[in-house]
């Protein structure tokens, strides 16, 4: 069996059937998407006719227990009637890791879907929790369910988030 089937084998186990020896990704326990946003980094440029905020160098945005970090975060948001904002979808770009108390997940880029409460990694990416790893290509998380879906192989055209 190639690596790739291995990594798809073990993948596809561990959705359907979770047990000791395959692990269950649960990034998203206990999630609480309504949680305020705090992101930190190195310099922040405002693009308000865009309503787009991006953050450079040692981005971290943080909501409840739910941690990312990654090189760039190109954050978007849009005012109400009032003028207040809020954030509709955050993409991160280069070295993402997407951490809770458990796990970890890392990838080349990531998008966090405010408004469907999702979050897909693409790229190489890798879960890790104590010494279970999963490997693949994207990885799905929906915030509200708690479902996960994890595709291996190499990322070929298409959409990206």
């Amino acid at each position: 069996m190639s690596r790739l089937g291995f990594i798809m084998l073990a993948t596809i186990l561990s959705m359907a059937s979770p047990g000791p020896a395959l692990p269950q990704i649960d990034l998203t326990k206990g999630h609480d998407g309504s949680a305020p946003i705090e992101i930190t980094s190195d310099t922040l440029d405002v693009k308000q006719d865009e309503q787009l905020a991006i953050f450079r160098g040692n981005v971290d945005a943080i909501q409840g227990e739910m941690n990312l970090r990654a090189d760039v975060l190109n954050v978007h948001y849009r005012s109400d009637a009032e003028g207040n904002n809020s954030i509709s979808l955050i993409v991160a770009v280069g070295n993402v890791f997407l951490t809770s108390p458990t796990e970890m997940a890392q990838g080349d880029r990531g998008v966090y879907d405010i408004d469907a409460g999702t979050v897909v990694l693409t790229g190489e990416v890798v879960v890790t929790r104590d010494d279970n790893v999963i490997r693949g290509s994207r990885l799905r998380l929906n915030l509200a369910t708690g479902k996960s879906k994890m595709d291996g192989g190499p990322q070929v055209g298409g959409d990206q988030g």
